[in-house]
């Protein structure tokens, strides 16, 4: 199943700081912070040391199942009916998740920069990309990633240094001001990014060599690390209470960033940073899904398939009232998205399990 199209562990790390960092370095930050408040670093190191021993189920499926297409190997083991329930259940969700990141990254764009462009045209436009992108291999996709990380790192850095000036240490003080109670509640906005780790499984053969448990620890830091980032970031430039009040916390820092006393306004190369990021995201979420119902290659079934249920979900989410968007997202999806891949996870390691059982009976 290797061979063309196919990406190094070096590539699928680079993938999962964009498609996953996307959303733990701004997704997650608005009902993080208003959960936690300035404790929010340390309900992403618990939600880290609770999520390693979970890597070890992941590299138990990539094990038992050889590396094979998750969706052909399931349907070996558990029949087609069976298989294609829990493949259509998943592809759906995948593109609400999708959906989700389209809404608010558009959100962002028409609250910031392009007020007066209608909605609709914007997302036409953006579908249409993410959709084509999907349409490409996984080795196109990852080569894009490489090229357009390069430069989320560059300004990533860029902005983390300039707003130095502004950081105020010890607003991050005290620790554990409100207790226990909210660090706890808010290991699960973290833990919902971490456990998205579990979409290399559905890539894997198309991967050269084995996954091996530090591949994911490795991801697994390198995502602490970009949620930890921006978190405390906006904490000490705006302060717990007022950086809980932000939509977009990771965009405000950039409306502080300025180079002496001439420069200022840099907040544009943000733009830059989010749609690129968001536009990975999408693409490779939605070449997941084209995997899953094994369309990978076919761009015209792709585009009758994908396109239709994917713009029809974003318009739905787009006549939601933001408030209520920001709401649901904050407080349903998020923990929703968690339990999701988490029991998928079990699912798999259960299917892992027996047909192993019931391999060795046959041999004996």
């Amino acid at each position: 199943m290797k061979g063309i199209g196919s990406i190094s562990m070096l590539h699928v790390i680079f993938l999962t700081m964009t498609v996953i960092g996307l959303k733990n370095h701004v997704t997650i930050l608005p009902p993080l912070l208003k959960t936690v408040g300035r404790d929010g670093w340390m309900s992403v190191i618990l939600a880290t040391i609770i999520i390693l021993p979970w890597l070890f189920l992941l590299v138990y499926i990539h094990k038992k199942s050889n590396q094979e297409p998750i969706a052909d190997w399931l349907k070996l083991k558990i029949g087609k009916i069976a298989s294609s329930i829990i493949l259509y259940i998943v592809a759906i969700y995948l593109i609400i998740l999708a959906a989700f990141t389209m809404r608010e990254t558009l959100q962002w764009v028409t609250t910031t920069f392009l007020p007066e462009t209608p909605m609709v045209v914007l997302l036409i436009i953006y579908t249409l990309l993410c959709i084509l992108l999907a349409t490409t291999n996984l080795q196109t996709i990852a080569i894009v990633n490489v090229i357009v990380l390069a430069g989320v790192v560059v300004l990533g850095f860029f902005v983390a240094i300039t707003n130095i000036q502004v950081k105020d240490h010890e607003l991050l003080l005290p620790f554990f001001e409100h207790g226990f109670q909210p660090i706890l509640k808010g290991i699960i906005y973290p833990a919902s990014g971490f456990v998205e780790l579990l979409l290399v499984l559905f890539l894997q053969h198309q991967i050269k060599g084995r996954i091996r448990w530090y591949h994911f620890a490795v991801m697994v830091f390198i995502l602490m690390g970009l949620t930890i980032g921006p978190l405390n970031g906006a904490v000490m430039e705006f302060g717990p209470d007022e950086a809980a009040k932000q939509r977009f916390p990771a965009y405000e820092e950039w409306g502080l960033a300025a180079i002496g006393r001439f420069v200022e306004h840099l907040d544009f190369l943000s733009i830059y940073q989010w749609l690129t990021g968001a536009f990975i995201r999408m693409g490779l979420i939605l070449f997941v899904v084209a995997e899953i119902l094994k369309m990978t290659g076919n761009r015209k079934r792709i585009l009758k398939t994908l396109a239709p249920p994917f713009f029809l979900i974003n318009f739905v989410l787009f006549l939601m009232n933001d408030g209520l968007f920001l709401k649901f997202k904050g407080d349903y999806l998020l923990s929703i998205t968690f339990f999701f891949f988490f029991f998928l996870s079990l699912i798999l390691v259960i299917v892992a399990f027996f047909s192993n059982k019931s391999s060795k009976k046959v041999e004996t």
